[in-house]
């Protein structure tokens, strides 16, 4: 039987993002968005939706006089990318 794909992590650009935050300790804004591709309201949007479920944690701090956000995934969003990957298996095999 198919099992329930989570409705967080379907959406492609933030699979995106949780994805490159796995292969990484931590990413910036201007690394997230440059692989992404996304413009930079619609990637703020998903970022926030990826902290308020609690998959990531966003620091914003300035380097300099440049404002900085700083992403990285915590345990619960590896363990929910983890979830998403096995429950999609059941739709491939």
């Amino acid at each position: 039987m198919f099992k329930e794909l989570d409705p967080l992590l379907h959406s492609q650009l933030r699979l995106a993002i949780i994805s490159l935050l796995l292969s990484v300790e931590e990413a910036d804004f201007v690394f997230l968005k440059e692989n992404t591709g996304a413009t930079s309201g619609n990637l703020s949007v998903q970022i926030d939706k990826l902290n308020e479920a609690g998959y990531i944690t966003v620091e914003k701090t300035f380097q300099g006089k440049m404002p900085r956000t700083v992403c990285k995934i915590t345990s619960k969003g590896i363990s929910a990318f983890e979830t998403y990957v096995n429950n999609l298996q059941t739709y491939i095999n």
